[in-house]
């Protein structure tokens, strides 16, 4: 093994598996640097012996909360440029110094006393409604005298505008352009979401989302440079692809070097604030058909000649820094590759995903597990009409799905109903179903018309309940293929049943179906994925 591939992989194993934890750490200014300039069996050493430490030492070390408010203070109310610089430096290092609850206290704090003034804005409003507006055409006539009298409302206007900005703009502005202060965001805007998942907080909201509207303001497309990542990149940038990979665990460096080998691409958006790492990275196989499993994809040995391809497959999508949540990189990322492939490779005419589901069995679980329960509480015994009466009742299965599961089940699963036997089937982590033809047979039916429907009408505020065909939708995607078996990994069984939907972008289109998803909840989908929840005549005459 040359000594690339060690640095690779040991700088892999020893980074942390919860980098969300990461950010609230009072070490993880220290870690970073440490796995930063960390080269082999030494550094593991180095960060084991850093994460042992005693307590009380790392206690010992921590500045007071007081200190570092006031360094904060100082940041945002500090006009010397020539000293400004260090002190925001104090800042971010007494920052991480600080346990998360006085990471909490001085966020609390940056949100309700350097808010806006809303004295201020209510005074200026009132100001501003006091004053007479001009009569007919006088605001368009541009005379002197109609000048002189709009001077009022334009400087009450700018008044206004610069009193709804909050004070802790300043801090946000400046740290933006000093030395390692746009990641010391989106550490910050981590440490929100951790505060928020315990406590909804509206100060604390309100923070969160102006800084969210700063950060996607700084990451705009323009601001963010498109770099393929291949095996001649720096170990230290490889390392990361390795660890921030959340889609398809890289599992050893012949993996890695295969999905940045022949038939296979590899492009993150960086930012030259944050050098060193991709913000965003998307992995793409060239290949002659869509793929139906994420098997042949991971483990297609060898790959088909480039110049053969007619697909890209875009396989996996990952975002390396948690306090970028909910800015949308990955739509500007997936048309700039789009157009970067079309380019470099013309007979490229298809562009599709191989996705997972996340939230597939969640949900069905949860409808299965219902259903079950009202029917047991309502003693449901009577005939199929008299069930429809019921308001909350459905039968998830159809009668042909209901017999097959009654008849399959055999010593796996009991039950008085095949929604009872389904839901004993599937709620095992054992997965045991799936070594069971007859289960298999019995079970593709339900589960694959349930997740076209999960996938096409389910829906949360009139968009797709779940978050990767949500991503995908609003970025003018539509639903292919759902696949069968396509992942059989831990995760992709425990996730979905195993299944993974293909997603199709048509460069033509990409436009018009994401405005359609935006406007009125709309998904465009094929008929290989209606068929499955409407009869064919709905479909025909749905079909333009």
């Amino acid at each position: 093994m040359n000594k690339k591939a060690l640095a690779i992989l040991m700088r892999a194993r020893m980074r942390p598996n919860d980098l969300s934890k990461l950010a609230l750490s009072p070490l993880s200014n220290e870690v970073n640097q440490m796995l930063s300039n960390s080269q082999g069996n030494q550094s593991g050493t180095n960060v084991a012996r850093l994460a042992t430490e005693d307590g009380n030492e790392n206690l010992n070390k921590q500045r007071s909360f007081q200190a570092v408010r006031e360094s904060m203070h100082s940041a945002i109310s500090m006009n010397k440029t020539e000293v400004l610089d260090s002190v925001l430096n104090e800042f971010s290092e007494g920052y991480f110094s600080l346990s998360f609850e006085n990471r909490s206290k001085l966020l609390l704090t940056l949100a309700k006393e350097y808010d806006l003034n809303r004295t201020q804005v209510r005074e200026l409003i009132k100001q501003y409604l006091g004053l007479q507006l001009p009569s007919g055409n006088a605001a368009q006539s541009g005379g002197v005298e109609d000048e002189g009298f709009l001077s009022t409302f334009y400087r009450i206007e700018r008044n206004l505008r610069h009193s709804l900005k909050p004070v802790y703009e300043i801090l946000f502005e400046r740290l933006n352009t000093h030395p390692g202060g746009l990641k010391f965001l989106t550490i910050l805007r981590a440490d929100i979401f951790s505060i928020l998942a315990e406590e909804n907080i509206a100060s604390l909201r309100a923070l969160d989302s102006y800084l969210k509207e700063k950060l996607s303001t700084w990451l705009s497309p323009a601001a963010l440079e498109l770099h393929q990542i291949t095996w001649d990149d720096p170990a230290s940038l490889l390392e990361k692809i390795v660890a921030y990979e959340a889609v398809h665990p890289i599992s050893n460096l012949i993996d890695l070097k295969r999905r940045l080998g022949v038939g296979r691409r590899c492009f993150g958006y960086f930012h030259s604030a944050i050098p060193s790492e991709p913000l965003i990275f998307i992995e793409v196989a060239l290949l002659k058909n869509i793929a139906q499993t994420i098997q042949e994809v991971l483990w297609d040995n060898p790959p088909i000649p480039e110049n053969e391809a007619t697909c890209a497959l875009f396989y996996s999508i990952s975002s390396t820094q948690p306090g970028l949540a909910g800015i949308n990189l990955g739509k500007f990322l997936i048309k700039r590759v789009i157009t970067l492939v079309k380019r470099d490779m013309p007979d490229i005419s298809v562009f599709a995903t191989l996705s997972p589901i996340p939230g597939f069995m969640q949900w069905l679980l949860s409808k299965l597990a219902s259903q079950s329960k009202l029917a047991e509480v309502e003693d449901i015994s009577c005939s199929s009409a008299d069930r429809s009466g019921l308001t909350f009742y459905e039968n998830v299965l159809e009668p042909e799905e209901e017999r097959a599961l009654m008849d399959s089940s055999g010593d796996l699963a009991a039950g008085k109903s095949g929604m009872e036997i389904m839901l004993n089937l599937l709620k095992p982590t054992s997965h045991e179903w799936t070594n069971s033809a007859k289960l298999l047979s019995a079970l593709k039916p339900p589960l694959m018309r349930l997740c076209a429907r999960y996938l096409l009408q389910e829906k949360k505020r009139g968009k797709a309940l779940d978050s990767v065909a949500n991503f995908h939708l609003q970025n003018g995607a539509m639903v292919q293929r759902i696949n069968w078996m396509a992942d059989r990994s831990e995760i992709g069984l425990h996730q979905s049943a195993g299944i993974m939907v293909n997603y199709v972008y048509r460069p033509e289109n990409i436009e018009e179906y994401a405005q359609s998803y935006f406007s009125t909840g709309h998904i465009h989908s094929s008929y290989d994925v209606q068929r499955y929840i409407q009869p064919l005549t709905e479909i025909e005459s749905s079909t333009d």
